[in-house]
């Protein structure tokens, strides 16, 4: 890796890494979701870097890609289980790190567990190791705790302004042997629960990347398209182009960028019945040796 890319991947970390303990704060019941989430992606704006993706608020069940809609009045309650996702990038080399926090104090030990196990993992993280060891590993010390690992939800590669690239971290035994070498960049994130183990997704959507750049015939649809093409593959929300364009016909020119193939869409994602998850990510970056954690 060039020496100029991992300066912007550690920047990109140091900054992630800032927000994340800053935004602990904004997690308490009463709290407006929309307000969390937006207070997050403006704090990483402010220090002068990148959206890698819009900062999801997941809740209990909800398990990933939650982020609120432009006019979301849901709020954060005493009891609430809330997991807070977060990317940063600098030119497109991204940063990715999650936590979650216990409103109620009843699941403290699933989240010790989980932040045991992602340290655990963090740190076998060197060329040569498989990933089917790394699954292995953190199975057996989740469920030895009571637990689950959410099996169809990895960790994974990054590159340059593509969040989802190359292999995946698996939370599970798994059949293949693929190995880590050196300057690959992994976002590892163990989820586990007292669930089943499985998430399915929602009708719920609210955040899409490009897939493909191609004529749509809608005005907001052409707008909302101009807007998002210099992303790359990084996902986004349309809450943030609700200034922009009229909120009434900002859902119809989503609705045109899917039925034309020209976005994909990440549905929300829950726990299959219904378990509280937990969630903790960090990104490193494969060393000689070893490995550099940057967030």
């Amino acid at each position: 890796m060039e020496e100029s890319e991992l300066e912007k991947y550690r920047a990109a970390g140091k900054i992630a890494c800032e927000v994340r303990e800053w935004s602990r704060s904004l997690v308490k019941p009463n709290a407006r979701m929309l307000d969390v989430a937006e207070s997050i992606e403006s704090k990483i704006l402010e220090k002068k870097a990148g959206l890698a993706f819009p900062a999801t608020v997941c809740v209990n069940d909800v398990t990933a890609h939650y982020t609120p809609k432009y006019n979301d009045e849901a709020v954060l309650r005493n009891g609430d289980v809330v997991s807070i996702d977060l990317g940063v990038h600098i030119d497109g080399f991204i940063a990715d790190t999650a936590y979650t926090m216990d409103l109620g104090g009843r699941h403290a030990r699933m989240l010790e567990v989980n932040e045991q196990a992602l340290g655990k993992i963090v740190g076998m993280i060197k060329p040569g190791v498989s990933v089917k060891e790394l699954g292995s590993t953190l199975y057996n010390m989740v469920t030895k705790a009571g637990f689950k690992p959410i099996e169809n939800l990895t960790g994974h590669e990054v590159k340059q302004y593509d969040l989802h690239a190359g292999i995946s971290i698996p939370n599970i035994p798994v059949p293949y042997d693929w190995k880590l070498k050196e300057d690959m960049v992994l976002a590892i994130e163990p989820f586990i629960t007292d669930g089943y183990g499985r998430v399915v997704e929602s009708k719920h959507a609210s955040i899409y990347s490009l897939l493909d750049k191609k004529p749509v015939r809608m005005p907001e649809a052409r707008m909302l398209l101009k807007e998002v093409e210099d992303r790359g593959k990084l996902p986004f929300t349309d809450r943030w182009y609700a200034k922009k364009i009229s909120p009434v016909k900002l859902p119809l020119a989503v609705q045109e960028l899917q039925a034309r193939k020209v976005i994909r869409t990440y549905p929300t994602l829950h726990e299959k019945e219904k378990g509280v998850v937990s969630h903790f990510e960090h990104t490193v970056i494969v060393t000689k040796d070893g490995n550099e954690l940057i967030t």
